[in-house]
C-alpha cells in the first residue's frame, strides 16, 4: 500500500532496523487499539513513538511514570479560582492524540486505574465531571523488562486493553553499525507528515471493509481455545501446551486478532484475510494475554514459545 510504504520510508530516516515495530504500531493505530512496547533501555522506543506521531501529524505528549505519580498528574485536576469563587478543570497531559506512557509499570495502582479508564472509555473523570479525550486517542506504553525494583506489574485486566505487545530486540550487527555512526543525532533528522486526518479515516474505513471468511474466524477461535485448560484439546496437546498456561486468552483477544489481520491484509493490498495474516499478528496480539504457570517459568518457556506451538498444532483452514 502506497501510503504505508511512504510512512515506512519516512520513519526509516531516523530508525534503523525497526521495520516490524513500525508496522506493528501502524497496524494498532489503524485498528484503533493501544500498544505496549517492551525492551531494554537504549533501543529507541521513545524515538520510535515520537517519530510515528510526527508522521501521523498528531499531538504528542510524553508522561514519565514514577512510583510517586498521582492520578491528577495524569488526568488533570480541579483548580479553585478565588476571583470567581468556583472550581475549574485544568486538563492533564493525557488530553492529547498520542500518549507515550514511559515505563508504565512504575506507576502505582491508582494511576494505572486512571490510565485504564482513559484507554478503554476514551474519557477521564475529574471531580464529578467526565471529559471526552480527543480523537484519535492512541496510547503507546513502554516497560523495562530488566528492572523489578520499584515497579508494579500491570494487572491482567489492563494488559488485555492493549491491542498488541511489541517486543524490541537488540539490532543486528550491521544495523548497529549504522546506529553508532549517527552518534545519537537521529532524533534531529527531520521527518514529514505523511497522513492527513482524511487519510487516517480512509484507512480505518478501508480496513473495516476487508472481508474474513467464517472458516478463518473459526480458526481464530480454535487458537484461543487451545490456550484454555478446559478447551478439550488432545492429551498430547494438553501435556505440551496447556500445562504451561495458567489463564488463557479472552474473547477480546479474538476480536483483536481479527482487527489486526484485516489491517495486515490491507497493507498487502488485499481486501480479504488469509490464514497467513492471522499467523502474522498472532504473537503480537496474544503474548501479553496468556498467563504462564510456574512450570513454564521453571522450564524457561515463554508466551512466544507457547503461541508458536499452538500455531504449528492447529491445522490451517
Amino acid at each position: 500500500m502506497e501510503l504505508i510504504e511512504k510512512c515506512r520510508a519516512e520513519a526509516a530516516k531516523r530508525l534503523v532496523g525497526q521495520d516490524d515495530v513500525i508496522e506493528g504500531i501502524l497496524t494498532a493505530f489503524i485498528a484503533e487499539g493501544h500498544v505496549l512496547l517492551e525492551g531494554v533501555p537504549g533501543l529507541a522506543k521513545t524515538l520510535t513513538i515520537k517519530t510515528i506521531s510526527e508522521i501521523l501529524g498528531l499531538d504528542f505528549k510524553r508522561i514519565q511514570f514514577t512510583p510517586d505519580l498521582l492520578p491528577a498528574d495524569l488526568t488533570g485536576t480541579l483548580i479553585y479560582e478565588q476571583n470567581k469563587g468556583l472550581f475549574s478543570v485544568r486538563k492533564g497531559p493525557v488530553f492529547s492524540n498520542v500518549i507515550l506512557a514511559d515505563e508504565i509499570n512504575r506507576a502505582p495502582a491508582k494511576v494505572q486505574s486512571a490510565m485504564l479508564e482513559a484507554m478503554e472509555e476514551k474519557q477521564v473523570t475529574i471531580g464529578e465531571e467526565s471529559l471526552k479525550l480527543p480523537e484519535p486517542f492512541f496510547v503507546l506504553a513502554t516497560q523495562n523488562p530488566v528492572e523489578q525494583e520499584g515497579t508494579y506489574n500491570l494487572p491482567e485486566a489492563e494488559l488485555d486493553r492493549f491491542l498488541m505487545k511489541l517486543v524490541i530486540h537488540y539490532p543486528s550487527a550491521e544495523n548497529e553499525v549504522q546506529i553508532v555512526k549517527t552518534c545519537g543525532k537521529a532524533a534531529s533528522v527531520p521527518v514529514k507528515r505523511i497522513l492527513t486526518n482524511s487519510d487516517i479515516e480512509k484507512l480505518k474505513k478501508q480496513a473495516a471493509e476487508v472481508t474474513c471468511d467464517d472458516k478463518l474466524v473459526e480458526y481464530i477461535v480454535s487458537i484461543l481455545n487451545v490456550t484454555r485448560a478446559s478447551s478439550g484439546a488432545s492429551a498430547s496437546t494438553s501435556h505440551d501446551i496447556t500445562r504451561y498456561i495458567q489463564f488463557g486468552a479472552s474473547p477480546r483477544a479474538g476480536i483483536a486478532m481479527l482487527q489486526c489481520a484485516k489491517v495486515h491484509a490491507m497493507f498487502a493490498d488485499r481486501n480479504f484475510v488469509l490464514p497467513e495474516d492471522i499467523k502474522a499478528v498472532a504473537l503480537n496480539v496474544l503474548r501479553h494475554r496468556i498467563v504462564l504457570s510456574y512450570e513454564a517459568a521453571a522450564n524457561n518457556i515463554t508466551s512466544d514459545d507457547i503461541i508458536t506451538r499452538i500455531l504449528n498444532y492447529i491445522p490451517l483452514p
